[in-house]
């Protein structure tokens, strides 16, 4: 039963294909987007920007602060 486990897990594993993407044939590719001046490659496309994944920030609390108001935390309705 566990070799059964196994296999299967090998083969998900192996499942999974690592090569460059290519569109679709007959497809047309995605527009361009505004402002560009060429099409971003596939490269461009998937690499998240720095507003996609923020740097972790791990500074410690020293002291405690107060909290700014905040318009839009409103109590519980009733």
């Amino acid at each position: 039963m566990l070799a059964a486990g196994a296999v299967c897990v090998a083969a998900l594993g192996a499942c999974g294909k690592q090569a460059d993407l290519k569109p679709v044939a007959g497809q047309a590719p995605p527009p361009l987007p505004v402002g560009a001046k060429k099409q971003p490659t596939t490269e461009e496309l998937t690499t998240p920007d720095a507003q996609a994944r923020p740097a972790r920030s791990d500074e410690l609390l020293k002291r405690s602060e107060q909290r700014e108001p905040d318009d839009f935390d409103l109590p519980p309705p009733g």
